[in-house]
């Protein structure tokens, strides 16, 4: 995963201490997963009786951390060394399926 000191990105229209110089445009990563048939009835059971359900916590957090990284490399892929307006969306595809959608609007900073 980048470090903010690499390519600062954030969820508001700028970033502190940055100027924005370019806007590149709009930027995305996404990916797609699905737990294999054994998480599944893990979780299946860890919901019968209530609680997290630490199988499919670990899936949305890898797949979040892949969506933001793709995300970061179209970015740079549009010339851009930041990102502003970051957010996600998620929508299940099928029982088993989820989308998850990292976005935002490639910019180029200099630092003030």
């Amino acid at each position: 995963m980048v470090s903010i000191e690499e390519f600062p990105i954030a969820t508001t229209n700028d970033i502190p201490g940055y100027e924005i110089i370019e806007t590149k445009g709009f930027a995305y990563g996404l990916t797609v997963r699905s737990r294999g048939a054994g998480g599944q009835i893990t979780a299946g059971v860890r919901s019968f009786f209530g609680g997290e359900i630490k199988e499919y916590v670990q899936v949305m957090e890898e797949s979040r951390n892949d969506a933001l990284d793709r995300l970061v490399s179209h970015a740079k892929e549009l010339g851009a060394n930041a990102l502003i307006g970051v957010r996600y969306d998620s929508d299940n595809i099928s029982d088993i399926m989820q989308e998850i959608l990292a976005y935002g609007t490639a910019v180029v900073v200099e630092k003030k």
